[in-house]
């Protein structure tokens, strides 16, 4: 408002003055103005040496009238305010925009540079999502409505579900509780049935069906505890694909898998019950009353002879690493679409088809939904490594007294219900590119860098708009030789990297136990929503990473990986 009232006061201003030189005294001074510059021109072409103008500060000082300082700083300030006006992306705005973004996602209050940018007036953050409602959103999705099979599951996305009805729209109404009734659509499964493994809608909503049994406390209903895996050595990849074997012991004997200790959340940052538990970094496996009725047996002798209640050590670690997949939904790994390049070949069959499949649906079930904490650690790195990219596009986009009066405006019925389904803003396309090397050496064949640049150069070929890469590695040396493809443009998590080879286990301990599982996470994320994917499948890190992505509408965009899984 602030700037509207200063165009009409300069408006009002300007149609005086017009009015003031209609006048004869008015003419008359113009008329002697403009003879005395004819006789200074004239005189100066007949002068030998250059002419040159009083200098601001001269002029300041011989005005006698006012302070000079002041003068220069105003004049700074209007010299300012007309480069800003006239370029839209100022460097010195853009950082402005970037700090008040940065001091609201930390909840700080900055005076900085005068504070351009309030509270009240700073425009919408796209690379941002608002945690807690994407929380509370995700908690009504995975809550059973009363006296229902299933949660609100419909084709409507987002907040769209909650659009009030009219007492005319019976028939909507009716149309919306039959597909409620069905739970054909679990909302964490993103793309076509054609861009995902097969049968991954049907097998997201089965997993859902079978940890939330409808009444926990009922005697039929049994449960597998199990601790997270912790052993020295077993990195974070290890653990979930030893609680995706469990999962799968637990459909086959029809139990609700409750997980236990997780010792990568055992950290201060991981409050309250979250702390030590998978539900610091994604919303639970089952519900609360399954998780108390768990414990409660626990402490039951009979119900734990009577094989109520089974723990990990009731079982192998071949029936965990490497037993039987669940056949509920048939053999659907029989007709995966072959997206994987190894060595310019596509992959249509290998020994190991089933597990892949069934990894990718017991990792896309656990981590369907983040935390508020994972969702704070997911805009943290997009503003760190996006921020100033994306307040360069919004001060472009439009004007600022556009921006600020559609902030002060309550959002609109669009806003709020049918792009609340939107997801936070990154460069794109993007490339993710995991790089494994140290110790992984005994594991699967080691290549160097300059080999995933090449696999990058084969996917531009032939998608040439694409410059950006968001790279994970430990190895610094990795990082170091990114700085040499100029034409490239590379992310990372701004983290301590390994210098010469150590152990994972020696790695991760020197960075502490959050660190050491915050960036990790970051990094898959980031990767499962990358446009494409370059990796080394004989890493179980990979592996994962590609299950997240071919569950996630990925399918298409295709893996190349430099190496393939030992085991097939």
């Amino acid at each position: 408002m602030e700037g509207l009232n200063q165009k009409s006061l300069e408006r009002v201003v300007s149609q005086r003055a017009f009015a003031l030189s209609s006048s004869f005294p008015c003419q008359i001074c113009v008329m002697g103005f403009l003879c005395g510059v004819c006789l200074t021109s004239l005189f100066l072409s007949f002068s030998f040496s250059p002419f040159s103008p009083p200098t601001m500060a001269a002029a300041a000082t011989d005005n006698g009238g006012g302070d000079s300082k002041s003068i220069l700083k105003e004049r700074e300030r209007m010299m300012y305010t007309e480069r800003i006006n006239l370029t839209g992306n100022n460097d010195d705005k853009v950082s402005l925009l970037y700090d008040a973004w940065s001091d609201l996602l930390f909840n700080k209050s900055s005076t900085k540079n005068g504070a351009q940018f309030s509270s009240i007036n700073v425009p919408n953050a796209p690379h941002l999502e608002n945690c807690k409602s994407s929380v509370e959103i995700s908690q009504r999705l995975d809550t059973r409505i009363f006296n229902r099979s299933f949660p609100p599951w419909t084709i409507w996305k987002g907040n769209l579900d909650e659009l009030p009805l009219s007492e005319n729209d019976e028939q909507l109404q009716y149309y919306r509780d039959q597909i409620i009734s069905q739970g054909a659509y679990p909302p964490w499964i993103t793309g076509s049935d054609e861009e995902n493994y097969p049968l991954t809608r049907k097998v997201q909503r089965d997993l859902w069906l079978h940890q939330h049994p409808t009444n926990c406390s009922d005697p039929s209903v049994k449960f597998l505890l199990a601790d997270w895996e912790r052993l020295p050595g077993f990195g974070i990849g290890a653990q979930i694909a030893g609680m995706c074997g469990l999962l799968a012991i637990a459909i086959n004997e029809k139990r609700v898998l409750v997980s236990g200790y997780f010792n990568r959340a055992d950290h201060d940052a991981c409050k309250g019950s979250s702390r030590a538990s998978w539900s610091c970094y994604f919303i639970p496996e089952t519900s609360g009353e399954c998780r108390g009725r768990a414990l409660e047996l626990m402490q039951d002798n009979v119900a734990r002879e009577n094989g109520i209640i089974t723990v990990k050590d009731n079982y192998t670690s071949r029936s965990i690493w490497t037993g039987r997949v669940p056949r509920r939904w048939g053999s659907p790994w029989s007709i995966m679409q072959p997206t994987t390049e190894i060595n310019g070949s596509l992959i249509s069959r290998h020994r190991k088809m089933d597990r892949r499949w069934w990894r990718a649906q017991a990792v896309r079930y656990l981590m369907r939904y983040q935390s508020e904490y994972t969702c704070n650690l997911m805009n943290i790195a997009r503003h760190t490594s996006f921020g100033l990219e994306a307040a360069k596009i919004v001060l472009t986009s439009s004007s600022s007294e556009h921006r600020i009066a559609q902030e002060l405006d309550e959002k609109s019925m669009i806003e709020r219900y049918v792009w609340s389904n939107e997801k936070a803003w990154i460069p794109r396309p993007l490339l993710s590119m995991h790089i494994r090397m140290g110790d992984k050496a005994c594991e699967m064949k080691v290549v160097g860098f300059e080999e995933y640049m090449h696999l990058a150069e084969k996917v531009r070929s032939r998608f040439p708009h694409m410059n950006t890469v968001w790279l994970s590695t430990e190895m610094q040396d990795v990082i170091d030789r990114s700085k040499s493809h100029k034409h490239w443009k590379f992310y990372y998590t701004n983290v301590t990297r390994q210098r010469g080879n150590m152990t994972m286990a020696n790695y991760e301990s020197s960075l502490g136990r959050e660190t050491s599982t915050n960036y990790p996470i970051v990094n898959f994320l980031m990767a499962a929503e990358a446009d494409f994917f370059i990796g080394a499948l004989g890493s179980t890190w990979c592996f994962l990473i590609d299950g997240m992505r071919n569950t996630g509408g990925k399918v298409m965009s295709g893996y190349l990986s430099v190496n393939k899984d030992r085991f097939w």
